[in-house]
This record gives C-alpha cells, structure tokens and sequence, in this order.
C-alpha cells in the first residue's frame, strides 16, 4: 500500500455494525416510505427514461426546483449523491474542522480520511451549548476552517434556537470561519436557520431527503449557501453527479409536498408518547428530542443493545462517544414498531431490576 498516503493505514471504515431485526429502529430512516401513488407516478417516469444518456452536468433542472422549494437563489445551490458527499468535500478543502464533542461521526471521520486537522470542544453534562469555550475556538485559532454544526443535533436530538446559534455564526463569520449548520432533522424541530443563513454568506445550510422524506434510498442532499460559497464547493464535486432517476425521485417528492407534512406530524406525535413512556422506565434515562429519534441512556449499553435485538429490535450503540457512556440511539418507527421496541425495553429493565434483587 506505499502508493496511498499514508495517513490512511490507521484509519478504520466508517464505524456501522450490519445486524438483522425484525424491527430496524438503528438508522433514523422513516417508518414510511413514498405514497403509493406517487411510487406508481415515479414508475412511470421512469419507464420514460433514455438511461443510456448521462444525467444533466450538474443536475441543473433539479437545481432549479430545490431552489423554488427553497426560496433560494438557483446559484447558492449545491446538490451531490447524499448530504455525506458534500460535508466530506468541505472537510477535504478545510485548512481545520471544528467539531462538538459528542456530534455526528461523519464529521471527525471526514477530517481523518482527508487528512484535516480535526478539534472537537465538548457539550455541557446536559449537553448544553459550550458557546464561551466555542467562541475562544472560533476567534482565536491559528487559521480557520470549516465548523460543523448539527442542528437538532445528532445524536443527541438536543435544538438551539436561532437567536442562540446566531452570535456564533457571526464570530465565525467575522473570523473567516464556513459555519455549516446541519438541518438534517430540521423537520421535526420548531424553528430553523435558513432566515438567517440568507444575511451570512459564510453559512452553509446542509439539508437532506433521507430522513424526513423517506427517501434515504435515493441518496440526495444539498447545500443552501451564498453563490461564492457555492461556486467553491462545486469545484470539489465531480459532474454528472446526481442519477437522473434520483432526480426524478426527488423532483416528484417536491411537486406534492402534502404528504411530508402529515409523515412529519405523525412522527412528532410518536416521537412524543414513546418519550413520555420511557420516562417512567425503571432505570433507563430518555432525553428530549427535536429529531426523529430518542438518546437513552442506560447502565451497560452492550447488555442493552444485545437484550434488545434478542427480543427484535434493533437500534444504535452511541457509547463510544465522550458523554454517551451507556447510551443507545432509537430511531421512531411506525406505532407498532414502538409499542415493540417499549415493550421490549420495559422487559429488560424488569429482568435487571430481577438480577438485582437476587
């Protein structure tokens, strides 16, 4: 391997572990997915494609429409197969990565792969906003670089508002910083940044239709961002980077914006009863959440993680992070799936408080 850099060799593949569940709750996809109607719709544009031809050069027709949804100038789009691609492309381009401590993996993991000095500050015990030790970061490192922000944040679900994130984005804009708030959960939560964002043009907006959507299989993402930023970030992306028949997908998605809502809504409602249930739970913790999933916290994750996929429910260890020792991520699935995965749950914390007592 003396022809790849050498950075490479100790680095390991992107950290997910494949197991097999009759309930599949590990990866905040939705429960639902395309309305039947418009899978028949897409079907038939489909059968209408030339796929012998390439797709568009940079998926201009699609562009077009995002930006309409959007309200958003056409040249402060970017779109790529996956909100993914276009955070790994910034983290190649970045002279630094500043991080939040616990936060999404693919931002650190981005940073080791491209070779970019990476620097996480962590979150308050409660996973509060460490904004003073962020805004020493922010104003006086070396040089900057790119910020990575999830809001709501993952994998917490924690939400700041617009007037807390705010101040940030403007030291990081006076600092030369790219500020990149992550709305991937910006359906499920009260507010989002996109206002702001129109007044900063080193903010970068990161959107995706994988989670709320139900459209994680098509792999779509985008970038709302000023045409400067964007201009740059383009350079990073190979052409005819969208399949036409994602764009297609995603096109149809956006002309019949109806069913999102009531997906999200139900979602909201789900998210909210399983979250009020677990409260009561004997010796697990649940925290709020603005996402589509729930972090819980309990005293051995492995025992819970691997009790739980013995009863069929699989969800997502989260305790290799800094602060989530013991912690589990659940994604909400449909009614019944969470009626399962509760149930399941209260039976592990029955069967501990059992191991206890004797």
């Amino acid at each position: 391997m003396k022809a790849l850099k050498p950075h490479l060799a100790e680095l390991p593949v992107y950290p997910y572990e494949h197991h097999r569940a009759p309930i599949k709750l590990d990866q905040n996809e939705s429960p639902y997915d395309l309305p039947a109607e418009l899978k028949a719709e897409l079907a038939e544009r489909l059968r209408g494609l030339a796929l012998n031809r390439y797709p568009e050069m940079n998926a201009e027709s699609l562009v077009r429409q995002i930006a309409a949804f959007e309200g958003w100038p056409e040249e402060g789009v970017v779109v790529a197969a996956g909100s993914n691609v276009l955070l790994t492309a910034l983290a190649l381009a970045a002279r630094r990565v500043l991080d939040l401590v616990p936060s999404f993996s693919l931002y650190k993991w981005s940073a080791r792969i491209t070779g970019t000095p990476w620097e996480g500050v962590p979150l308050g015990p409660e996973f509060e906003l460490p904004t003073t030790a962020l805004r020493v970061h922010l104003e006086d490192a070396e040089e900057p670089g790119v910020f990575f922000f999830p809001n709501p944040h993952a994998p917490t679900g924690r939400f700041w508002t617009p007037e807390a994130v705010r101040p940030l984005a403007e030291v990081a804009e006076k600092s030369g910083w790219i500020f990149v708030v992550d709305e991937a959960y910006y359906q499920f939560a009260p507010a989002d940044f996109k206002r702001q964002a129109q007044e900063l043009p080193g903010v970068v907006i990161s959107r995706t239709f994988s989670k709320a959507w139900g459209l994680a299989g098509i792999r779509l993402g985008y970038f709302l961002t000023s045409p400067e930023l964007a201009t740059q970030v383009k350079k990073l992306l190979p052409p005819f980077r969208i399949p036409t028949p994602t764009a297609v997908a995603a096109e149809l998605a956006m002309a019949h914006p109806g069913y999102l809502a009531e997906v999200v809504e139900k979602i909201r409602r789900e998210r909210e009863r399983v979250y009020l249930e677990l409260k009561a739970h004997p010796v697990w913790k649940v925290y709020k959440s603005h996402t589509n999933f729930l972090l819980v916290r309990t005293p051995d994750a492995e025992a819970a993680f691997q009790g739980l996929l013995r009863k069929g429910v699989l969800v997502r260890r989260m305790d290799g992070q800094p602060g989530l020792e013991g912690c589990l991520r659940v994604t909400i699935g449909t009614p019944v799936e969470n009626d399962a995965f509760l149930k399941a749950a209260f039976e592990l914390g029955e069967e501990s408080g059992a191991e206890r007592q004797g």
